[in-house]
């Protein structure tokens, strides 16, 4: 049984090792520089090492593991209650273990090379799509100058490419070659993001679990890999709600007395499943306005009486649900529907 317990600050190029009993005494203090620190913590006995999970954390956290380490990783917001009084490298490392000690701490899942990757894929075409967005709005803004009005949305670029084709419309030539610039811009974002979108749902054919979510209506092959990227394994979570509480699908509360009361959704937890499971349930709420849903299940009710949006962060969060338990029992998605008629 490990006996010690290294807290562990990372940082560019000087380490700070706490290490100490799981009771509590020290047993040593350190700076460790970064070619240094893996060679260091090799030659330490098999140890729990607890880590902030910040930057290149994951990428440590599985090379200690093949040093023979058990790792651990905490939020960052988890381990500031236990600095004390000045803050520095070496009160960091302490606080980390100080927190790890704690019997109610709840730690992050490391990740894996596989999931980092993914996630670099998904965060490199997001990137793409604000600065394609970006360079839109900054045609948009140009034309609004001399008077021509196009609204929003990547839909209307093909109105702004005839105003600046037409010769008749009264533009400078300057500003038109300035246009020309833009469209060109444009065109090779939207080159880059179709071979990252691509490129994306080949890996979710290739992978069983996005496969396996894709049965569900409302998520695509992007949502799926995006799950399969930052969730971490659903067996880390208790139950349906915990995991949606972890993407920021539940009410704040501010109960008080015994008395429940609860306020809007927190938000606080992963923003990028939290977004295409949103954007999945809107577009199965503007289907429903569309193709009405069968009579008396609790979609049809929720359309019939409460506003859009806040029926697709409901459904959104009844997504998060289902997809918790597609995954613990390794099944498809079953419409409740057909389940209730069959």
């Amino acid at each position: 049984m490990k006996d010690t317990m290294i807290g562990v600050d990372l940082a560019k190029n000087v380490f700070q090792v706490h290490a100490a009993s799981l009771t509590g005494e020290v047993r040593f203090r350190k700076k460790v520089r970064r070619p240094q620190f893996l060679q260091f913590m090799a030659s330490q006995p098999p140890a729990l090492v607890v880590m902030e999970a910040c930057g290149s954390a994951h990428y440590w956290a599985r090379e200690l593991m093949n040093a023979g380490h058990e790792v651990k990783l905490i939020a960052p917001q988890y381990v500031r209650p236990f600095v004390k009084r000045q803050k520095n490298d070496a009160a960091d490392a302490e606080a980390i273990v100080i927190a790890a000690r704690q019997p109610e701490m709840r730690f992050v899942v490391p990740k894996t090379e596989a999931q980092q990757a993914r996630a670099v894929l998904f965060r490199c075409r997001d990137r793409l799509v604000h600065q394609r967005t970006e360079l839109v709005n900054a045609l948009r803004g140009t034309l609004y100058e001399f008077g021509l009005v196009v609204p929003k949305g990547i839909a209307h670029l093909k109105r702004i490419e005839e105003f600046v084709a037409d010769d008749s419309v009264s533009l400078p030539a300057v500003v038109r070659k300035e246009c020309r610039d833009l469209l060109e811009q444009i065109d090779e974002q939207s080159a880059r993001i179709t071979e990252k979108t691509h490129a994306m749902v080949g890996l979710s054919k290739e992978s069983g679990m996005a496969q396996r979510l894709e049965t569900m209506p409302g998520i695509g092959p992007l949502t799926a890999l995006a799950v399969e990227a930052f969730a971490p394994s659903m067996e880390s979570f208790r139950s349906g709600r915990d995991f949606s509480a972890w993407l920021g699908l539940v009410p704040r509360q501010f109960s008080s007395g015994g008395k429940e009361r609860l306020g809007r959704v927190s938000k606080a937890g992963q923003a990028d499943i939290r977004r295409l499971l949103i954007i999945g349930a809107m577009t199965r709420v503007n289907w429903a306005s569309r193709k009405p849903p069968v009579p008396g299940t609790w979609l049809a009710r929720m359309v019939a009486h409460k506003p859009r949006m806040l029926v697709a962060i409901a459904l959104a969060n009844k997504m998060a649900r289902t997809i918790w338990a597609m995954l613990t029992k390794q099944e498809n998605y079953r419409d409740p529907v057909l389940s209730a008629a069959a």
